[in-house]
């Protein structure tokens, strides 16, 4: 059975006493760090954008919606019949289970509430917060690949397919946490920062945001069909996973987003 060996790294990056500081949970504070400064240095440089110390003071709420949104999501949208049988599991954030789709949504929400009490457009607050996203999209599934999770299909034949060790079936499976960090990191940011720069996309509240949904929105669908399901979930509707479901409307609310900025007197 060939295939390539998949690099066995401890989950644990280093402890400090009986302190264990997990790979994730840096991923994590990498992605709020650098993309706290990232939008520093773009509003730094958008005259009539939100201002810097309006990004400094969101950090907070960001960090509250990621992972308050992100375990709402994961128990709702992937688990609710275990989580409501064992409600008190659901705050064992510890254990693992987060949703990108419900960690969006979260953000979502501390941006309307931060916006109302700043009295700023949550449109142009938004375009750069959607810029900064895809670095602790990157960083997530780096660490979704160090942790060897969300593993991919079955890929026998393909060169780069790795025996991951949570695999109770051990064959060879595509590294699709790879393809999401290439594909909704990688690739997005440099999308992102391309767009967020040209004066008719930043000229435009709402503009940059849109795109962001929708790329993220195909880029997902797209790497789901290398991802193997959650086995709690399997293949839903049509064959379509959870995460391809969730990723529709997403790309809808983005075309919605940009159809109305178009129509909105530029900035």
């Amino acid at each position: 059975m060939l295939a390539m060996a998949f690099p066995v790294i401890d989950p644990i990056a280093f402890e400090i006493g009986p302190v264990a500081i997990r790979w994730y949970a840096l991923a994590y504070l990498a992605g709020f760090i650098l993309g706290w400064r990232y939008c520093l240095r773009l509003a730094a440089g958008a005259p009539g954008r939100p201002e810097p110390e309006d990004y400094d003071d969101f950090l907070t709420w960001a960090v509250v919606g990621v992972i308050v949104g992100g375990r709402l999501g994961y128990v709702l949208f992937y688990n609710l019949p275990y989580y409501a049988a064992n409600p008190l599991e659901a705050l064992a954030v510890w254990k693992g289970g987060m949703s990108f789709h419900g960690g969006l949504t979260g953000v979502l929400v501390a941006i309307l509430l931060f916006c109302r009490s700043r009295g700023i457009s949550p449109f142009a607050f938004g375009d750069l917060i959607a810029a900064a996203a895809p670095i602790g999209l990157f960083f997530g599934r780096i660490a979704n690949f160090i942790n060897g999770e969300l593993y991919g299909r079955a890929g026998e034949g393909v060169p780069w397919a790795m025996v991951f060790p949570r695999d109770p079936l051990q064959i060879p499976r595509h590294p699709s946490q790879l393809y999401e960090a290439v594909l909704e990191g990688l690739v997005l940011f440099i999308v992102m920062a391309v767009v967020v720069r040209l004066p008719a996309v930043r000229g435009r509240p709402g503009m940059a945001a849109g795109i962001f949904f929708i790329g993220y929105g195909l880029a997902r669908i797209a790497a789901e069909f290398f991802r193997e399901p959650d086995a709690q979930l399997g293949f839903l509707w049509g064959g379509a996973t959870m995460g391809q479901l969730l990723s529709l409307p997403m790309v809808a609310f983005g075309l919605w987003m940009a159809l109305r900025s178009r129509r909105t007197v530029p900035v």
